[in-house]
């Protein structure tokens, strides 16, 4: 493959694509933004605060609950923090008692249950040819992904913030099978070792009661690369980018003007 990509996007942003492209491709090409409700900020600042502690496990740094709690409060009022407040439902004291409470929960009873060996793991640049001379590489961290060791070997455990991110007792994982898959190749590519155990989503609900859930996503690689019979999504991707038609979906979840920056001006949104 050539080692000078045409385009450089970051690993966590890629199961976007197969979401809503035409959504992706206004954020990651045109470099269209959008400002977030204080909601969305509530989910960075839990990850925040959930991956301090969980790093200190590794390192034996000795960082406990109240502390991760602490940067989790202070990631939510980070100054940088843009919200747009007509998107909010929840007041900042709201945020941070819902927070406060995801994040000293994880810390006590969900985290002590996984043997985590990297948290948000850095990874190696990934190219993937998409013929007609474009590379496109991905690069970057595992965002708001564990690698966990089992019994079985090490899998994904990949933390899920939301309003709906637990059902009926259950982790949501719909959706995310592209997200994981990619990071299952990445963590493959980088470390040399094979994906053996199947990934989790770990649901933080944000809304209502706080609740904390987990759910298995299994051969979500094959959904990537495909089999024998189908072709993966990656020949899909490449598809796009050697065409430069990068698909709409007015039935996409994020297809709002609350996530989407090109929704304003889209003939095909799903209002």
């Amino acid at each position: 493959m050539s080692n000078e990509p045409s385009l450089t996007v970051r690993a966590s942003s890629w199961p976007g694509l197969f979401d809503c492209a035409y959504r992706w491709e206004g954020i990651h090409l045109l470099g269209m933004r959008n400002t977030v409700g204080l909601r969305a900020a509530l989910g960075t600042a839990i990850h925040a605060g959930t991956a301090v502690f969980d790093q200190s496990r590794l390192d034996d740094s000795g960082v406990s609950i109240i502390d991760a709690a602490g940067v989790m409060v202070d990631k939510l009022r980070d100054p940088e923090n843009e919200f747009d407040h007509g998107k909010d439902d929840i007041t900042m004291k709201e945020a941070e008692f819902i927070g406060i409470s995801l994040v000293s929960e994880y810390c006590a009873k969900w985290s002590p249950k996984y043997n985590f060996v990297a948290i948000e793991m850095d990874t190696k640049e990934f190219d993937i040819d998409c013929g007609n001379g474009v590379v496109i590489r991905l690069k970057g961290t595992l965002d708001r992904a564990r690698i966990k060791k089992t019994s079985m070997g090490v899998g994904i455990a990949d933390l899920k913030s939301g309003g709906n991110s637990v059902q009926n007792g259950v982790a949501v994982t719909k959706g995310h099978a592209a997200q994981i898959g990619t990071y299952e190749l990445l963590y493959e590519h980088t470390t040399g070792q094979q994906i053996t155990s199947e990934a989790e989503i770990i649901g933080l609900k944000t809304k209502g009661k706080a609740e904390i859930a987990t759910g298995v996503i299994g051969n979500a690689k094959q959904i990537m690369v495909g089999d024998e019979n189908n072709k993966g999504l990656i020949e899909f991707a490449a598809n796009m980018f050697r065409s430069g038609m990068f698909y709409p979906n007015p039935k996409s979840t994020l297809c709002s003007v609350k996530y989407c920056p090109r929704w304003k001006k889209c003939i095909f949104k799903g209002d």
